[in-house]
């Protein structure tokens, strides 16, 4: 799956878990790591965790599994990486704190 198709998958696999607030960042000219950020909002570390998991599980059916996760444990702020895409999802607090939106010029 290229870049763009895999960020399109990503949002809407966020969006079956309602994700709160999600923003696409174009990263392509600022980082050799990622094409995409997708950044997105869950409503509590439950909330968090459901969302990564079920992109994470749907892109591994769609033939297109993560190359790995990070932050599940505590899930203030969960990493999912897929490569040309890396999707973040994050409770509130942390999204404020961190401010990737701003970090990344957007």
């Amino acid at each position: 799956m290229q870049g763009q198709n895999l960020r399109d998958f990503i949002v809407d696999k966020v969006d079956d878990l309602k994700a709160r607030d999600v923003k696409v960042l174009d990263v392509s000219g600022k980082s050799d790591v990622a094409d995409f950020l997708v950044i997105c909002s869950g409503n509590s570390k439950t909330h968090v965790r459901g969302i990564a998991n079920h992109v994470a599980l749907e892109a591994k059916h769609g033939g297109f599994p993560a190359i790995g996760i990070e932050g599940e444990l505590d899930s203030e702020w969960v990493l999912v990486d897929f490569g040309d895409v890396i999707l973040h999802v994050m409770q509130d607090t942390t999204r404020d704190f961190y401010q990737l939106e701003k970090l990344w010029g957007h």
